[in-house]
């Protein structure tokens, strides 16, 4: 093979594109554009140990630098692309450059939601999605800096768990009147306010950001309920997909690049892995956008696939994970239209699983907090939507498996 396929992105799924296509045996030539000035690097860890300096940036990377040059890939990195001609099956990088592809694979993940509010601008008010924003960061994430974190879902709450450990005063506000509200049930919720309450966070549910208050850096957070003082500002309100560069080429967008189950985009030589895409799922039924490791790296070893002329269906039930102070959240499947919740063992005892159940009594989707075993099993028996019993699902001591009803 004698062509160029060109990966535009610096995340988990460029990483793992990279591998995946040498390892299925592509012996043309790869060239990887990344708009940061690092290889391609794992997210989950900012907002956890490489915040608190546990973690060296090094292990952040898919895979050391020796591995691009010994598969012989080329990387430009610290470079932004800013148009793609498909007619031409050219890319335009920012400083002018032009480069010729025969086949392009996007991954270019998302970006962060921002606030547009008074003092939204101020020096100490940041976002947290790269290496970059956390070396900002780092400076004045120290023990008593008070911390006011915008959004209790994973990030916000990683970040606030971090903070507490190391010895920073954490107030976290949050719109919703509980935490994680749109993936989690209240029980899992209350759980994790328990919890964060228990490690000394203040919880600000059910109250909006208005501003932030200072000369040039930030010293408040103007809420709905008061001003709370803030020597820092982290916001973690959500993310979008990155779809700017190929809706401009003229690529079918909605809620994020569209591909087909080959990862194929509306160009039949152009793929997209990854947050950014909007994707079917066989084992779902519909079409959906995910924000996870998980899809990331299946849906560019199906990219892969697909340029090295392999069809695998990209069709697996998400999966995503959370790490606070010592409890590890890990869900599979997704709850989105559960008629009811059943508990698997005690809160109180720090381990327990929430079971999203249809109205069918059909198991959509399992909370496992620090139950591992749980989490294994449901990851396995949800493609198959089984009926379980109720009563013997309450029961922990009972394998999930051994609580799926025969001919279910």
């Amino acid at each position: 093979m004698s062509d160029t396929i060109a990966i535009v992105g610096g995340g988990h799924a460029a990483g793992q594109a990279v591998v995946s296509l040498r390892q299925y045996g592509y012996q043309g030539a790869i060239v990887l554009i990344g708009e940061e000035p690092y290889l391609p690097y794992q997210r989950p860890p900012l907002s956890k140990k490489f915040l608190s300096g546990e973690l060296e940036q090094e292990r952040l990377y898919v895979k050391p630098a020796q591995f691009y040059t010994d598969k012989q890939v080329e990387l430009r990195l610290g470079m932004r692309v800013e148009s793609l001609d498909l007619a031409a099956r050219r890319l335009q990088t920012a400083d002018g450059e032009t480069l010729a592809w025969d086949r392009l694979l996007l991954t270019l993940g998302s970006r962060v939601r921002t606030l547009d509010l008074p003092g939204a601008g101020l020096e100490g008010v940041h976002y947290l999605r790269s290496i970059d924003d956390v070396r900002a960061i780092q400076p004045h994430f120290r023990p008593g800096a008070r911390l006011v974190v915008v959004g209790g879902g994973y990030i916000g709450l990683e970040v606030a768990a971090i903070a507490r450990q190391v010895g920073l005063e954490v107030d976290v506000v949050e719109m919703a009147d509980r935490l994680m509200a749109r993936v989690v049930c209240p029980e899992v919720s209350a759980h994790y306010r328990a919890l964060h309450e228990s490690a000394g966070v203040r919880l600000h549910l059910g109250t909006g950001v208005e501003g932030f208050g200072g000369d040039t850096r930030v010293a408040k957070v103007i809420t709905s309920a008061g001003d709370l003082p803030a020597d820092l500002v982290i916001v973690g309100v959500g993310i979008l997909p990155e779809t700017g560069l190929a809706a401009a080429a003229g690529l079918d967008c909605d809620d994020g690049i569209c591909v087909d189950e080959y990862a194929v985009t509306s160009h039949p030589a152009v793929l997209a892995a990854g947050d950014c895409t909007h994707h079917p799922n066989a084992l779902l039924g519909r079409r959906l956008r995910l924000e996870s490791v998980h899809n990331a790296l299946e849906q560019a070893r199906t990219a892969a696939a697909t340029l090295c002329g392999e069809q695998r269906a990209y069709a697996q039930i998400p999966w995503f994970w959370s790490d606070q102070y010592e409890t590890k959240l890990q869900i599979a499947g997704l709850s989105a239209g559960y008629e009811r919740v059943i508990l698997r063992g005690d809160p109180a005892s720090g381990s327990f699983t929430a079971c999203y159940l249809h109205e069918d009594d059909r198991l959509l989707a399992v909370d496992a907090v620090n139950a591992p075993r749980d989490f294994m099993q449901a990851k396995k028996l949800l493609a198959d939507r089984p009926r379980v019993d109720l009563d013997t699902l309450a029961d922990p001591r009972v394998a999930l498996p051994d609580t799926c009803r025969a001919g279910g």
